[in-house]
């Protein structure tokens, strides 16, 4: 029996664990990126960790989050970033270098490489055939000290692609539908591998929005062939000596299979609030738009932004509509400068962005209140956008430009015959905004830089045998990230700061959950199904912890998330029947007695009591070797400290 893409990859680079499904295994992290939202932390965390310097084979630093500099805390950081990266032998990409997944694709991704992120949206690599997954910041430290990143053996499902994509149709397009079929929770515990003739007439900007949107359905990563694509992609960034041919054997066997024919598939919008409620434009009808913002991690690329300019030349964007468009890289920028196609994007009204994340993470270009905006991001969570009541549409770069001109939602297959834009045989290439680290027998001679805003991480203490407390918040399905921990302009910085950033930990929910909890000094949440869905921010953990929060109790959890608590060291609890979410409320006094000793002993079902109802709730906590022992220890970082005591 043949193997499977991601089982090729994984099976080279396993060092412990069993290689059978549904089982832990420990894979060698080759490449590891982080960006400076996450990437403070993530720095402290490897500094507390004691390793002088990095493990992997190449280890970069990305600033593109926290770009609007409206107080010192960011600048601070940045400097932070750069100084560690300097130290440690990690390559750093200075602000204005471009958004971390778009310059990793062109300049550093290798075929059949592993990578974790600090970033959800890191499986991004997987457009070039690496497995790339997005983790928590202290994850990606402890890869940086060389360990072993741990995932559960996934399932792997076969997509299918045939045919071609018609003109105007978009790999935006193409994730859209597998959204729109498998959900936000369909990807759970899977790894998405893409197969068939229709993989060919796909460009790596196009697999790589295709992958960077498979975060949305849950899925551990996703990943694409590496082909004579692959090598032409490399090529012109003068890395053919990168590539390396790989794909599924003939006869792989796939736990599920899902065939796509790419000539069907049409422009359609991911309408508010979620990235898989996908409409037609015949079932969302006549829809009036303020906003159009094109950009992100999933649409930034060359080709998007020249069919952008193609369809904007010689035209003014409608006087009702707002355009902002974010080119993805310096790379992009430049050959855009260089070929007209910018100022054709400026002579048509569009506001031009530096190359980062900005809209997307609510950093600027907030809509206008109960605002209309399409966006060619990747997620349009309720308040992500910086207004509560903003009404977000995720949509390709086509739909989005055509749009933008006629002040309505408007199907790019009106525009008439679609122009021919080839992949350049050449880019442009200046990497001098990537600084170098000092060599390793410099090292000792560079200083760290650390602003006031800069804290240490969270005080942590091992697994208590008895948790005696009050539910301190009590929230519904498909809870995100966004919800636990918002982003902003407002609060992003806060980043390096958990007791400033803490105090606005499911604000969005519940205004007043950082007071009540830190007043309780312990408690648990309790939340719904897909808990922690979205982005891999740690913050989400880390700012309960230091509220107190002990453990989390839930119908089912986001895989990342789940693993970020589980590194902070608070308990991840399931209900064993889901109906007993109704047994429990919020203010709730509950007791878990002898969790310490029935971890220890491998139980998986332990007996909540809820004091205030007198009521007994079976729940489980699901926990193999390793995380048993991170648990334990009061969390990975005092794990990770004990193994290098050892």
């Amino acid at each position: 029996m043949g193997l499977t893409l991601t089982e090729k990859i994984l099976k080279a680079h396993v060092v412990d664990g069993e290689f059978v499904k549904g089982k832990e295994i420990g894979i060698r992290i080759d490449q590891t990126l982080t960006q400076d939202a996450t990437g403070t932390m993530a720095y402290i965390e490897f500094e507390a960790m004691g390793v002088p310097r990095v493990r992997t084979e190449r280890s970069v630093a990305y600033i593109d989050h926290n770009t609007l500099q409206s107080g010192f805390e960011n600048a601070d950081d940045h400097r932070f970033i750069g100084s560690v990266a300097k130290k440690h032998g990690i390559y750093f990409s200075r602000p204005g270098n471009g958004i971390c997944h778009q310059v990793h694709l062109e300049r550093f991704g290798i075929p059949g490489k592993t990578l974790i992120g600090s970033d959800s949206h890191t499986p991004t690599g997987g457009g070039i055939g690496m497995i790339a997954i997005g983790a928590g910041g202290l994850d990606v430290a402890v890869a940086m000290g060389g360990g072993a990143y741990y995932i559960t053996y996934p399932k792997i499902v076969k997509i299918n692609l045939t045919g071609k994509l018609a003109p105007w149709v978009s790999a935006k397009d193409v994730i859209l539908e597998v959204l729109r079929i498998m959900s936000v929770k369909g990807g759970v515990g899977k790894v998405i591998e893409y197969c068939g003739e229709g993989v060919k007439t796909l460009s790596v900007p196009e697999r790589a929005t295709i992958t960077n949107m498979g975060a949305e359905l849950g899925a551990t990563t996703s990943v694409f062939p590496s082909d004579e694509v692959t090598l032409d992609f490399l090529k012109a960034q003068d890395r053919a000596s990168d590539w390396t041919e790989l794909k599924a054997d003939d006869d792989a066997v796939y736990d599920e299979v899902l065939d796509i024919d790419l000539s069907k598939v049409v422009p359609q919008a991911a309408c508010p609030h979620s990235p898989d409620n996908v409409k037609t434009f015949e079932e969302i009808g006549t829809l009036k738009i303020d906003q159009v913002c094109i950009g992100s991690c999933t649409n930034s690329s060359y080709m998007d932004m020249m069919k952008v300019a193609h369809i904007l030349r010689g035209k003014t964007v409608n006087p009702g509509v707002s355009l902002a468009i974010a080119p993805g890289s310096k790379q992009v920028l430049n050959m855009l400068a260089s070929n007209g196609a910018l100022a054709a994007m400026i002579d048509a009204g569009a506001r031009i962005l530096e190359s980062a994340c900005g809209p997307c993470i609510g950093m600027g270009q907030s809509p206008n209140s109960k605002g209309v905006s399409l966006r060619t991001f990747n997620r349009n969570f309720e308040g992500r956008s910086g207004t509560k009541d903003g009404q977000i549409y995720l949509v390709s770069p086509e739909t989005a430009a055509a749009s933008a001109l006629t002040g309505y939602l408007t199907d790019p297959r009106t525009l008439g015959e679609m122009p021919r834009i080839n992949m350049p045989a050449q880019f442009m290439i200046n990497d001098n905004m990537v600084e170098p680290p000092a060599p390793e027998s410099e090292m000792e001679s560079v200083e760290i830089l650390r602003g006031p805003n800069i804290k240490e991480y969270p005080e942590t203490a091992p697994l208590l045998d008895s948790i005696e407390c009050a539910v301190s918040l009590k929230v519904g399905d498909n809870i995100t990230t966004d919800h636990i921990m918002p982003a902003g302009a407002k609060i992003l910085p806060l980043r390096s700061n958990i007791p400033a950033i803490s105090q606005h930990c499911f604000t969005v929910c519940d205004e007043d959950f950082p007071r009540r909890a830190k007043n309780l000094g312990r408690s648990i949440i309790v939340g719904g199904s897909n808990y922690g869905q979205g982005s891999s921010r740690e913050h989400a953990a880390l700012a309960p912890l230091y509220l107190g929060v002990k453990a989390v109790l839930v119908k089912s959890f986001a895989r990342i998330h789940r693993a970020n608590l589980i590194n902070a060291g608070i308990l991840p609890l399931t209900f064993v029947n889901e109906a007993d979410y109704d047994k429990i409320g919020q203010g709730d006094d509950i007791a878990l007695d002898g969790i310490r000793r029935a971890i220890i002993d491998g139980k998986t079902e332990l007996i909540l009591v809820n004091r205030s109802k007198n009521a007994e709730i079976p729940v489980l906590c699901e926990l193999t070797g390793r995380t048993k022992d991170i648990i334990l220890a009061g969390g990975l970082l005092d794990y990770t400290r004990e193994q290098l005591g050892k």
